[in-house]
């Protein structure tokens, strides 16, 4: 796991999580691929009962969702740590499409969710 940034767990118990093997089969890689992802800040990880584990909300049918590891690079620059950027992904905001910034993502709302995440920074 060395040089893989991982959050604290700070999701609710009932977010659904997958683990490394799951998440590459979801995307049709290999572990180590998965690994690359979350080294290059395309993924976020934490550690559940253990185990390296990735957000089930973060993938789609085609892979991952669009315009995640944009609005990660955008949290980064704005010098947000692994698990501030998984709280504010998960926490509830009922202005966005989705009442999360990671709903909103996965139902085509990207612009609006970078938009918010950049006006952080400031």
């Amino acid at each position: 796991m060395s040089g893989i940034p991982v959050a604290e767990d700070v999701l609710a118990a009932d977010i659904a999580v997958l683990p490394l093997t799951e998440v590459a089969n979801a995307l049709g890689t290999s572990v180590n691929k998965v690994r690359q992802l979350l080294r290059e800040g395309e993924l976020i990880a934490l550690k559940r009962g253990g185990e390296l584990v990735v957000p089930s909300a973060f993938l789609v049918k085609d892979g991952v969702v669009k315009g995640l590891s944009g609005t990660i690079t955008v949290l980064a620059d704005s010098g947000f740590s692994r698990t501030e950027m998984l709280r504010w992904l998960f926490t509830t905001d009922d202005s966005l499409p989705g009442s999360t910034p990671v709903n909103a993502l996965r139902t085509s709302h990207g612009t609006e969710v970078k938009r918010r995440a950049q006006a952080m920074a400031f």
